[in-house]
């Protein structure tokens, strides 16, 4: 991995963006969107992530945060990401509407069968490619690429319509996640 993407500073800012593996639209089901809402306020409330910015689209996740704990932030987004696998892979396993289930099921084995330290699954991508945000410039315009990445998707017409981002908090109004730190 390059030595841009790596965390180095533990009291940093950072942008991140992890993906499903293969880039799996997981995420149109509501249901996997909330297991993440949920573990992220899971993280903010007992982990010490402080959370500026946040994003979830069909198959990838962006986050802006740091850690306020003792924590290191690798750490962190790996405990979350490890968490949130399992509880994804079994809420599709037990989800009786889930029309992909086998197929979806097949696609993380065989990524898990490519990668020594996965038991079984493969949910999330390795990558995380962490950016340390060290100006309020940089700042902005990764947030703004966030709360904009729904509406480059054609999912809506404007970023705080999109319930699943902190868009909404940046615009006035409480969003779904709360405890959001707003930076304007």
């Amino acid at each position: 991995m390059s030595r841009n993407y790596k965390f180095y500073n533990p009291e940093g800012v950072y942008f991140v963006s992890f993906a499903v593996v293969e880039w799996l639209d997981v995420f149109t089901r509501n249901e996997y969107k909330n297991i993440l809402i949920d573990s992220l306020h899971y993280c903010q409330k007992e982990k010490g992530m402080e959370i500026f910015a946040w994003c979830i689209m069909t198959n990838h996740v962006h986050l802006v945060f740091r850690s306020i704990k003792d924590q290191k932030p690798e750490l962190l987004l790996g405990d979350f990401k490890r968490f949130t696998s399992k509880v994804i892979v079994k809420a599709i396993k037990e989800n009786p509407k889930e029309s992909r289930k086998d197929w979806l099921l097949e696609q993380f084995e065989k990524a898990g069968n490519k990668t020594s330290n996965v038991s079984r699954y493969q949910f999330w991508r390795h990558d995380n490619k962490p950016i340390e945000l060290w100006s309020n410039k940089v700042i902005d315009e990764k947030i703004n690429y966030i709360h904009n990445n729904p509406v480059a998707e054609g999912l809506v017409f404007y970023p705080e319509d999109y319930v699943y981002s902190s868009a909404r908090d940046y615009s006035g109004e409480q969003g779904v996640l709360k405890n959001i730190v707003v930076l304007r």
